[in-house]
């Protein structure tokens, strides 16, 4: 009887769980309800109705979900995000990572792996946040040297943190410095980036507006501010047949791709989309010279 109780119990904390979260505008509230649950319960989401308890279990859901349905995002209240394979520690100060990255990782997984033959690769991820893609980069090709650039503090503390036991290494600069870290020209093998990219004015929801760092969602007025340099620094670091991809908005993919062909410096320029469809990364390889030919691909 007393587990009936227990589940009863839960169940029906998440169901008014649920109605508050969708009054609140949030599209998500079940599945978020339930990860509340499941983060004060300490278990996985798929055993809520087995879990027992806790005395102050319904006194602190309810306080989560109260600041849920102010908008605070669901992944500062629990602590963390996931992001293909990794569960990064998050929260304040640093931009949260989103699934859209996912398939920028993917391709980087694969270019890394025709890597194989090559012993110690040199990874640069340039605005890593939270460390993400260096992470899960250096996770994947552990003899791989991964470089993790942010101008950020606040984001470097997490990074550091979630790449701890990898062999990243974490340094605070300005991707827009033209002359940043001669000393890798020509050295890197791939480069990575998820730039701030939102244009300047365009519609947020209140999660995103309030809660991730400006200066990590907006790229000026047309969001492409910070594409043009770390493509710039991406075309100086790269080795000849080195990879290269970076994030943009949706609205701006044919001026991503526009702005790398101009640099007379890369090959295989290619749009591509995100999980669900939508244009969301531009990938490259470095060419042999200034004069290269470059090879466009739908």
């Amino acid at each position: 009887m007393a587990r009936v109780d227990t589940r009863t119990a839960v169940a029906n904390e998440l169901i008014a769980a649920t109605r508050t979260l969708s009054a609140a505008g949030v599209d998500s509230a079940r599945a978020d309800a339930e990860q509340l649950a499941a983060h004060v319960l300490g278990v996985d989401r798929g055993r809520l109705l087995l879990a027992d308890p806790s005395a102050d279990f319904v006194d602190r859901f309810r306080s989560l979900v109260a600041a849920r349905s102010e908008r605070i995002p669901l992944q500062h209240l629990v602590g963390t995000a996931p992001f293909g394979p990794l569960t990064l520690r998050v929260g304040p100060g640093v931009f949260i990572p989103r699934p859209e990255t996912e398939s920028m990782l993917e391709w980087a997984m694969r270019e890394v792996g025709t890597l194989a033959s090559q012993p110690n690769p040199l990874i640069v991820d340039l605005c890593t946040g939270s460390g993400a893609l260096a992470v899960a980069l250096a996770r994947h090709r552990p003899d791989a040297t991964v470089l993790a650039i942010d101008d950020s503090a606040a984001a470097l503390e997490y990074a550091r943190h979630n790449a701890e036991g990898t062999g990243v290494r974490v340094l605070q600069a300005d991707v827009t410095e033209p002359d940043l870290l001669r000393e890798l020209d020509g050295q890197v093998d791939l480069v990575v980036c998820n730039p701030p990219y939102i244009p300047v004015g365009a519609p947020l929801e209140p999660e995103v507006a309030e809660h991730d760092p400006h200066h990590a969602l907006f790229g000026g007025a047309d969001g492409m501010s910070v594409i043009g340099p770390v493509t710039a620094l991406a075309g100086r670091w790269l080795k000849a047949g080195g990879g290269y991809a970076v994030e943009h908005d949706d609205t701006t993919s044919a001026a991503t791709v526009d702005l790398i062909r101009r640099t007379a410096l890369f090959d295989e320029i290619r749009p591509r989309p995100d999980l669900a469809g939508r244009p969301r990364f531009v990938t490259a390889v470095r060419g042999r010279g200034p004069a290269t030919q470059r090879k466009q691909q739908s």
